[in-house]
């Protein structure tokens, strides 16, 4: 009973929620035609010269696959990750037929590290951004980003400063208001924590010793494996590890904070949810049962998009990897949807769409 009612309490709700369950599509031939592609004879990678106030530096983008009509590009989060852990996509995009981008942020990764804190500016990432977007061709008719974390509040700050030149959009796992976010951290999550535990580690925050192997040997099976990536550490998938491994931590510090207990960072003020309202293009917004950012707030931020989808998963921060069933179905099921030209002609032996 209480599963039929679902469709009707989300219909009362004003909100879409994806299905998990897409159809087996295959990309037709032309998705693996990189004749047309500069980049090809390297793989789909290459370095990008962008400019910055303080001069030129190199950006490390990769490319993969071939559909001029969908253009994805994946925002990592940290800040100071690179695009190591978002290689999970391999396994999923290509079948949609989705011609997508790993890219390494200025300060991680590949790209270049100036290590020059005054560049740590949302608007100067926001407008790095859109130098990437043009340096691959991509416009209204078929530019979309994806922002996992801090990607997220990278994404919804690119849209709602260059709405003209996007054609969706996919903000996962980030609640659009750090005050909300610390807020249910605080209120919500440490309560259920073990309080000795939880005591110690803000203790080492007061201290600052956050640098001290300790802090992060508390937070790791107390925090990090029940609501970042729901597994034993010693399982996590290596392109996590070595994500992990080559963080910036300097940027990541500046910005976030010491670790994802909450932001005390330079984002700690950051709230953009009343101008949700302003962005219209088609928005899929993607919450994690377990994740450190509020569901229930993620499905108010679906609502208040005017074309937005709720993706609600099973997962923690990084569902990706621990509800990867449920993620990529409705990932797909929806950038098929924006790739309606590979919607409307599925390869040879393909299942068409259920309903």
């Amino acid at each position: 009973m209480r599963r039929s009612m679902l469709p009707m309490l989300l219909a009362l709700a004003g909100l879409t929620l994806v299905s998990a369950a897409p159809p087996p599509l295959s990309p037709p031939p032309s998705y693996y035609d990189n004749s047309r592609h500069p980049d090809a004879w390297a793989g789909g990678a290459r370095k990008i010269m962008i400019t910055t106030p303080k001069g030129p530096h190199q950006l490390w983008i990769k490319r993969v696959g071939n559909n001029p009509k969908l253009k994805l590009l994946l925002l990592t989060g940290g800040p100071g990750l690179s695009h190591a852990y978002l290689e999970v996509m391999d396994s999923f995009l290509p079948g949609a037929g989705i011609e997508y981008y790993h890219y390494d942020q200025l300060e991680t990764g590949d790209s270049d590290r100036p290590d020059d804190d005054s560049l740590w500016t949302l608007a100067r990432y926001v407008d790095e951004v859109d130098q990437v977007r043009r340096a691959i061709g991509g416009d209204k008719s078929n530019f979309c980003v994806l922002g996992h974390s801090w990607g997220g509040v990278l994404a919804i700050e690119y849209a709602l400063a260059h709405q003209d030149q996007l054609k969706c959009l996919v903000i996962s796992n980030m609640m659009a208001s750090i005050p909300a976010y610390n807020a249910y951290a605080r209120d919500v999550l440490e309560p259920k924590m073990d309080q000795k535990v939880l005591r110690r580690i803000l203790e080492m925050e007061a201290s600052g010793k956050t640098e001290d192997p300790a802090y992060m040997a508390l937070l790791q099976p107390n925090w990090y494996e029940q609501h970042i990536l729901r597994r034993p550490s010693a399982d996590w998938p290596e392109p996590v590890e070595r994500a992990g491994a080559r963080l910036n931590r300097r940027f990541y510090v500046t910005m976030q904070g010491p670790s994802e207990m909450g932001a005390s960072g330079r984002l700690v003020n950051w709230d953009r949810f009343a101008d949700l309202k302003r962005i219209r293009v088609p928005t899929l917004v993607v919450s994690g049962a377990h994740d450190t950012m509020d569901p229930a707030y993620m499905a108010r931020m679906a609502k208040q998009l005017p074309h937005g989808e709720l993706l609600a998963t099973n997962g923690g921060h990084m569902a990706m990897y621990d509800d990867q069933p449920r993620y990529f179905a409705g990932l797909t099921r929806f950038m098929r949807k924006m790739n309606q030209t590979f919607s409307r002609g599925p390869s040879r032996g393909s299942v068409p769409p259920s309903r």
